[in-house]
């Protein structure tokens, strides 16, 4: 793109007040500001496409026990994008460089490569919003925390999200026999099972899920990806086989509205007898996880054993906030991806 062509300002949404329980497009403001200028070792990144999830809710409250920092009022959040670079000031990042950064909800960006720019390879997958998928996270827990494998019965619960719609996947990639989801609709089940390659899927407001798990897993299950604490942490526990292996990812039945997801009460005794393992974990997704992930994800497409089950929204900064309330009211499933820049 040559310097003519970059415009004059650049839209860019701002958090201008915490929500003091539901998020509304109130809380946010789209503003135009002058085209940012790169410093030394800095590079202008033409946006391209942002990853949405529901975890940059909870970094729009005032405290967050999660590992990462927070969003500041007045300031512009931010969110996991790609782009490419229009102008260098850096040797080792020059213009045309398809990369990865975190200077979303923006179209475009000032980055440095201090912060957590990763170089991509473009040809590696089908088109930019692959690489927006939540890969290393999904695989990090079902391979490094969990080892599902071959003949694993494997239950992921709240399925239909970025992380665990590709944790499904990648379990049925290496050989278990049963991935079972869980999820809030009908029309999200038929996704599950559908589109996503899960072997069975149910509504979990359809009656208790200790009840489900038993009519879709009549010996119980041998690994759990819990991304949402609460009941069905309990049923997950109360069904397991002996040894299975827990990755805890989320808790996201008490993220929003003051359930009490995330305490579950743990049946300690049927743990301690069971033998159960539990791991917690988080990723942060560092160069080599990213390449090794997308390596993985290419040669998986290649061959039909996963699919990439994601949602696009176009229309840009503009509906970025409406964007994000729907995803939170549920009303997307798999990885969200909001193009930026056509």
């Amino acid at each position: 793109m040559s310097a003519e062509a970059i415009p004059a300002t650049s839209r860019e949404l701002r958090l201008v007040s915490r929500p003091a329980d539901r998020l509304t497009q109130e809380n946010f403001e789209l503003v135009e500001v002058p085209m940012p200028v790169p410093g030394d070792g800095e590079v202008l990144v033409r946006n391209e496409w942002m990853f949405l999830g529901s975890v940059y809710r909870d970094l729009m409250n005032e405290e967050t026990s999660l590992p990462i920092p927070n969003y500041e009022i007045g300031a512009t959040p931010w969110g996991t994008t790609v782009g490419t670079v229009v102008v260098s000031n850096n040797e080792s990042l020059p213009v045309g460089t398809f990369l990865l950064h975190y200077n979303g909800w923006r179209e475009w960006a000032v980055v440095s490569p201090e912060f957590g720019v990763k170089k991509l390879d473009r040809s590696l997958l089908p088109g930019a919003e692959y690489f927006l998928a939540n890969g290393p996270t999904a695989w990090r827990g079902i391979v490094e925390m969990a080892d599902a494998g071959e003949g694993d019965v494997v239950f992921v619960s709240g399925a239909t999200g970025a992380v665990g719609t590709l944790a499904g996947q990648i379990a049925k990639a290496r050989g278990a026999k049963l991935v079972i989801g869980s999820t809030g609709s009908k029309e999200k089940v038929d996704f599950l099972v559908n589109e996503a390659g899960f072997d069975a899927a149910f509504d979990y407001h359809d009656g208790p899920v200790l009840d489900r798990l038993r009519e879709l897993a009549p010996d119980g299950i041998t690994v759990c990806f819990d991304n949402v604490g609460g009941e069905q942490f309990e049923a997950a526990v109360e069904h397991a086989q002996p040894g299975a292996r827990f990755a805890l990812c989320g808790a996201l039945s008490g993220q929003i509205g003051g359930t009490d997801g995330d305490h579950p009460r743990l049946a300690l005794m049927r743990a301690i007898a069971k033998q159960l393992t539990f791991r917690g974990f988080a990723t942060f997704d560092t160069e080599e996880q990213l390449a090794a992930w997308n390596k993985t994800f290419s040669g998986w497409l290649d061959e039909g054993k996963i699919s990439f089950a994601h949602t696009v929204v176009k229309g840009g900064v503009p509906v970025a906030a409406e964007t994000f309330i729907a995803l939170l009211d549920k009303k997307f499933a798999g990885t969200v991806v909001l193009q930026l820049n056509d």
